[in-house]
């Protein structure tokens, strides 16, 4: 019955979330605020933008597109239908007013009513799809019906599922290490210029891979309702990152490139977190927490101490960010932090579990 629906807490978690990386994304690099002279809105006013190109349009109606879908489903039962439509719609089209007045003030970001409607207009059809994802699923209760299926109860698991989903994200990031996440040496310090052997290399990135994928892979496994399926989910996540990862090298290097990040190293480490992730989670639930805290705090100190990685390198000296620039920042602040996210949900993890 429509009545006994009830709101989605991965929906408004997963809405939060992507709000606050679209509103990161859209100041990047939050430096040199000043006065403009001019009202914040006066680009509504302004001349269209002389130079446009295709790429643009895409980029800014691709990114709104999920906000307004994430704000209809967030929205739903309380808006149905129509109303969660308009409802999604309107919040895609005040964040991005408020987000392009913003850049007002940032010298490296310059607002522009065109930026404004096409992204208005992705965040409308986002909203349509969600509020008809919406219906669907009350028709249907198979989205809720695999959520409780597959996942264990509980707003931990919902926050822990948005957690591999921003894991994901991570991947993108060219200059870390295969699962490298956890470095803040760009928000706090210089990263290390040091050359090592080559064999020291391989050494500390099959650790650092190995770390990282087994406090994931044990992460993700925690989520489920039961053990029987665990390695189809882990296998897939595995899978799906390294997918990822190769796209963001063929995307933002070259399509041989693709590739670049299947190092020795890489290879090893890849092996190695799998076997751990398997004895991981094989251990009783708490002991598998604190094992999967352990392996994310040790990897995220052995990634601020590790060298630059010198297969990618070069690459990175001659990239031109371009249109990736905000992307990038956008990606490297998830990367940086989110091993952070993780030991902080295995806590709440940890309680939920005394408590019940």
């Amino acid at each position: 019955m429509p009545g006994t629906q009830r709101p989605s807490r991965l929906a408004r978690y997963s809405f939060f979330a992507y709000a606050a990386l679209v509103a990161y994304a859209s100041l990047f690099p939050f430096s040199g605020w000043r006065d403009p002279g001019v009202g914040a809105f006066a680009y509504l006013a302004a001349p269209l933008p002389r130079y446009v190109t295709a790429f643009d349009l895409v980029v800014n109606f691709l990114a709104y597109f999920p906000l307004g879908f994430l704000a209809a489903l967030a929205a739903y039962p309380r808006l149905r239908g129509w109303r969660g439509a308009a409802a999604g719609a309107l919040v895609a089209f005040l964040a991005s007013a408020g987000l392009e007045a913003l850049q007002s003030y940032l010298p490296a970001r310059i607002p522009s009513n065109l930026d404004l409607a096409t992204n208005a207009f992705g965040g409308i059809a986002g909203a349509l799809a969600g509020a008809l994802a919406a219906e669907s699923r009350a028709r249907e209760g198979t989205w809720r019906t695999l959520r409780e299926r597959l996942f264990r109860e509980g707003r931990a698991t919902d926050l822990g599922l948005v957690l591999l989903i921003l894991w994901l994200l991570a991947q993108l990031d060219p200059e870390t290490l295969l699962f490298g996440v956890g470095d803040v040496r760009g928000h706090f310090a210089e990263p290390t210029t040091a050359h090592y052997p080559p064999s020291f290399f391989v050494r500390v990135e099959a650790a650092v891979t190995a770390a990282n994928l087994a406090g994931a892979a044990i992460l993700a496994g925690l989520l489920l309702a039961a053990r029987a399926g665990v390695w189809r989910v882990v296998l897939g996540l595995v899978a799906a990152a390294l997918a990822v990862r190769s796209a963001a090298f063929a995307a933002l290097f070259s399509a041989q490139q693709m590739f670049a990040w299947a190092t020795p190293g890489a290879g090893v480490g890849i092996l190695a977190g799998l076997g751990v992730a398997a004895a991981g989670l094989a251990l009783p639930r708490r002991a598998a927490l604190a094992l999967a805290a352990l392996l994310l705090v040790g990897a995220a100190a052995l990634v601020n101490w590790a060298p630059q990685n010198p297969y990618v390198e070069y690459s990175l000296a001659v990239w031109e960010k371009g249109h990736f620039l905000n992307f990038h920042g956008l990606t490297r602040f998830v990367s940086a932090f989110w091993p952070f996210a993780a030991v902080a949900w295995l806590a709440l993890a940890a309680r939920e579990r005394e408590a019940g």
